[in-house]
């Protein structure tokens, strides 16, 4: 343990948790659909099935490399199975907010019952994203340190707090409607760039992040007013 591998590996944990956030939002938004003693039981799963994937996807860190690698050619653009994975990601994304936003601002009217989901479907809804936000994840550990147990240690810490925190972060996002409209048009965003990130089109990840913060700030702000 050197304090060169030290400062890669809380760099690496924070970067973690910051890509973590948004399967967090997502898993909080899809547990709301469940019955309210199921939902936490939901967050557990979901996140246990994220560290799961890491791991495993670590255990194959060789065959990770090679999702870098050019399948073809379209009309002068390379696309990988990376490119492919965040691209069929940041459909579905796009797909499951609007749908989300749609049902909770024009679906919904008082004489109409809230209908629960299934366990199971919330569940294969959360494994899909899973799979998409590990990718990222995992490229990103790849890429920023060379020893596998610093990668491995990282995402452990890193998910167990997002386990911690799940709770505080859904609870706070379910009390707020105006967040959790909010959440959705972040994970809109997401998707977007997962798209462009296929499509060889790289967006600088602080320009999301700060617009992101700033959002998130006038909502708060907008809360506390009302509140008062």
């Amino acid at each position: 343990m050197t304090t060169e591998i030290l400062i890669s590996l809380i760099t690496l944990i924070v970067l973690e948790i910051v890509l973590g956030i948004d399967n967090i939002i997502f898993i909080s938004i899809l547990s709301d659909k469940l019955p309210a003693e199921k939902r936490k039981k939901a967050r557990l799963v979901g996140l246990s099935l994220a560290l799961v994937t890491r791991l495993i996807l670590l255990a194959g860190i060789s065959w990770i490399m090679k999702l870098d690698k050019t399948l073809f050619t379209v009309s002068g653009i390379d696309f990988s199975g990376k490119d492919l994975i965040l691209i069929v990601g940041g459909l579905f994304l796009l797909y499951k907010s609007n749908k989300e936003i749609f049902e909770k601002t024009e679906d919904e009217h008082p004489e109409k019952p809230f209908i629960y989901k299934s366990f199971s479907k919330i569940i294969g809804q959360i494994i899909i994203l899973d799979l998409v936000f590990s990718i990222d994840s995992i490229i990103t550990a790849v890429g920023l340190v060379d020893e596998l147990w610093v990668m491995y240690t990282a995402v452990i810490v890193s998910i167990s707090i997002m386990m911690m925190v799940a709770g505080a972060i859904s609870d706070f996002i379910s009390k707020h409607p105006s967040l959790k409209i909010l959440a959705l048009c972040f994970l809109m965003m997401i998707g977007i760039t997962l798209i462009a990130e296929g499509l060889a089109f790289h967006i600088p990840k602080q320009y999301i992040y700060f617009s992101m913060a700033f959002s998130f700030l006038v909502n708060v702000i907008q809360i506390r007013k009302t509140a008062k």
